[in-house]
């Protein structure tokens, strides 16, 4: 079968904007996007009720994709579009539908306040357990704010993309976290901002305390382990324009502050294969939860 995106669609505003950022990364890509909906049964109760019966449920599980893929290849001819539909439980379901597919994309909606996001229980599961890169959208989300503003201040689809941000740890730098953020700068012909923050080393105490000051030499340091590792992918991509950040503090709060101004961050998580449970690491849920543009969650070993 032919490479897809698939959206995980429940009929919601962020699926929705899901779906349009799924259409958008499809003409990219030139692949075809797949909205999977997931249709839980009504229980027998509910399914007697003269409302809300297994019949009206089901029409209108028909509906939502239906609708919503008509609606996409109006405002997106140049992208193939198709439906599907599941039965039982979303998270399993969902995974099964990034077995043939290069993107997973689902919503998230925002929290009251400034509080930031809510990815819910089902794509926290998917995430945590899928090897396929999975993009998180938030309800809103539209073309003109991945992109920068005309020269009259006014936001605009017709001009270049805001830039493409990765985190990056310089001392085990993924290739598959690095790839992805490079094809994904290429394809919008895109800056990338590669972000790498880190903190002091438990000595530093001593080390002021005997009267040296080790930030300055660190923070050289760290500079030139970010252009050590980056500068085989500025040889492997020289039509992407590359900027180094490199800063003390936290590493989550450096990657959400320059994703405001990004098209798109990138973030990676360790595929840890345990029977313990799942796990997405501290940073990438915090940009999860926290950045306002859209997240792509890159699974690495």
């Amino acid at each position: 079968m032919a490479r897809t995106i698939t959206v995980g669609l429940d009929g919601s505003p962020e699926s929705r904007a899901a779906a349009e950022w799924a259409a958008r990364e499809g003409t990219l890509r030139r692949v075809p996007v797949r909205l999977l909906h997931v249709w839980q049964p009504v229980p027998e109760p509910m399914a007697q009720a003269p409302l809300l019966g297994a019949e009206t449920h089901q029409h209108w599980t028909e509906r939502i994709p239906r609708d919503t893929a008509e609606g996409l290849r109006l405002r997106h001819p140049g992208v193939e579009v198709t439906t599907e539909q599941a039965t039982g439980n979303p998270a399993d379901a969902l995974l099964a539908g990034t077995l043939d597919a290069e993107l997973l994309v689902l919503g998230s909606r925002a929290l009251s306040g400034l509080t930031g996001f809510l990815v819910g229980s089902v794509g926290q599961s998917v995430i945590a357990r899928t090897e396929t890169p999975v993009i998180l959208v938030r309800a809103g989300e539209q073309a003109a704010d991945e992109h920068l503003k005309d020269p009259t201040g006014i936001p605009s689809a017709a001009t270049g993309f805001r830039p493409v941000v990765v985190g990056l740890d310089t001392g085990s730098p993924d290739e598959a976290v690095l790839s992805f953020a490079f094809e994904e700068a290429r394809r919008r012909r895109a800056p990338l901002t590669a972000v790498r923050a880190w903190n002091l080393p438990s000595s530093y105490t001593y080390s002021i305390a005997a009267g040296f000051d080790p930030r300055e030499e660190l923070a050289r340091a760290q500079a030139e382990a970010l252009g050590e590792a980056l500068l085989p992918w500025r040889e492997k991509y020289p039509d992407v324009e590359v900027t180094e950040t490199c800063r003390l503090g936290s590493p989550a709060e450096h990657l959400i502050d320059a994703a405001r101004d990004a098209s798109l961050v990138v973030v990676g998580r360790r595929i840890r294969r345990s029977p313990f449970g799942v796990h997405i690491g501290a940073v990438a849920h915090a940009v999860m939860h926290h950045a306002t543009t859209p997240v792509a969650v890159v699974a690495h070993d």
